[in-house]
């Protein structure tokens, strides 16, 4: 009679011991999941209000784009629209919330401001700031695609 209830107990046991560590499995599965879509950047990662490693240069980009929007603009060279849609373009690609956002955005507005106060009218000064400027931001945009880019 004890080598009939033998296999019956190895069952219950090989039952308790899948159930019991089923929920252990599955904890470690899921934190392997959530790990894994975090190191690889995925969009959860990226919506969270902290400072992510770029961040000074994205805002120094901004800047820039405000600076051209505004110098563009009272150099007449009628694309003064395109600046201000290349920093929506940035805020949608980032997709930044909270403080990083309006980091990014009064980063445009100080570029647009300082230099609101700084010309009243298109100088040879200003067309060398354009340029200047142009360059800057060709270059910290080639830097973050090479560093950051998948």
């Amino acid at each position: 009679m004890a080598l009939r209830k033998l296999p019956r107990l190895a069952s219950i046991a090989l039952k308790r011991h899948i159930t019991a560590n089923l929920g252990l499995f599955m904890r470690k599965s899921v934190l392997a999941i959530v790990l894994a879509a975090a190191v690889c950047g995925a969009p959860p990662a990226r919506a969270q209000d902290g400072a992510a490693p770029f961040d000074a240069d994205l805002q120094r980009l901004a800047e820039i784009l405000g600076t051209l929007h505004y110098l563009r603009d009272i150099c007449a060279a009628h694309d003064g629209a395109k600046w201000r849609n290349e920093m929506q373009a940035l805020i949608d690609a980032e997709t930044p919330t909270g403080e990083r956002r309006a980091r990014m955005i009064a980063a445009f507005n100080r570029g647009y401001t300082w230099f609101q106060q700084t010309y009243r009218a298109c100088t040879p000064a200003a067309n060398v700031a354009i340029r200047r400027y142009i360059e800057e931001g060709a270059k910290i945009s080639r830097d973050l695609t090479a560093r950051y880019a998948n």
